[in-house]
């Protein structure tokens, strides 16, 4: 049970580490002094989710401390999704991710908030009542900006769902034996979170007047350590204060 349970979990954690990071670059640079606030907030609420989850790692699963997982592993053992390490690029297309990752997490998180491994399971009680607000959020911004929105502001959105919406197929890619966690009462697995996923954010597109896409083939390869040319010069970022001074402590 345990490789697949630490895979799960690094996953977890991996994902909101990148995303949060990514999101905090919103600070200072929002369309609005208000969703400077609100990104900057998600970003705090992302980098605390991975933080707990990779304490959960050390503490339950015998892995290596926070600091270590979250700032001294290579690339290539990071196992987070591609479409947490895209670049922000216009509001639309952060405030589209924001809407179909915080969805899947949702759901996610219902579900292991039921998992028999309680450590899991009672972190992520804690953490869905942070992410209600997110999709609130972002349920919020995107009727706005296509039920009383412009022409032009409807076109964007729907641009931005075609952009990401292979990347955000690979958000249910796993690198773990989810028989065996499923078979465990762990998790329901990732085809479940998927399946749900799609009828939450359908409802919602549709009642913005916004289509999914077809034909498109999710994006894969992030799970397994192969990743986007935008993942490097993050983690670059992201270490330079312990890359200079190795006592430095980011947490």
């Amino acid at each position: 049970m345990n490789e697949n349970l630490k895979i799960l979990i690094l996953q977890l954690a991996d994902d909101h580490l990148i995303l949060g990071h990514r999101n905090s670059e919103w600070t200072g640079l929002g369309p609005i002094m208000e969703e400077d606030i609100a990104f900057s907030s998600m970003s705090q609420d992302k980098i605390g989710h991975a933080l707990s989850f990779y304490e959960l790692l050390n503490e339950q699963l015998g892995m290596s401390d926070a600091d270590t997982l979250a700032f001294k592993r290579i690339e290539q053992q990071f196992t987070c999704c591609h479409f947490v390490e895209l670049p922000n690029g216009e509001y639309d297309f952060s405030l589209m991710r924001h809407f179909l990752f915080d969805h899947a997490c949702n759901i996610r998180f219902e579900m292991l908030a039921l998992s028999s491994f309680e450590p899991l399971a009672m972190a992520c009680k804690k953490m869905r009542s942070e992410v209600k607000y997110h999709i609130m959020h972002a349920n919020t911004w995107l009727k706005q900006l296509t039920i009383k929105g412009t022409e032009e502001s409807k076109i964007r959105m729907q641009t931005a769902l075609n952009e990401c919406f292979g990347y955000a197929l690979g958000m249910f890619e796993t690198n773990c034996d989810e028989k065996s966690i499923i078979q465990q009462g762990i998790y329901e697995g990732e085809e479940a979170v998927k399946t749900q996923w799609l009828d939450a954010i359908t409802a919602i597109l549709s009642t913005c007047q916004l289509t999914l896409p077809t034909g498109i083939e999710a994006v894969l390869g992030g799970r397994k350590g192969y990743h986007t040319i935008h993942l490097q010069p993050l983690l670059t970022e992201m270490t330079e204060v312990i890359d200079f001074d190795k006592t430095a402590k980011e947490w």
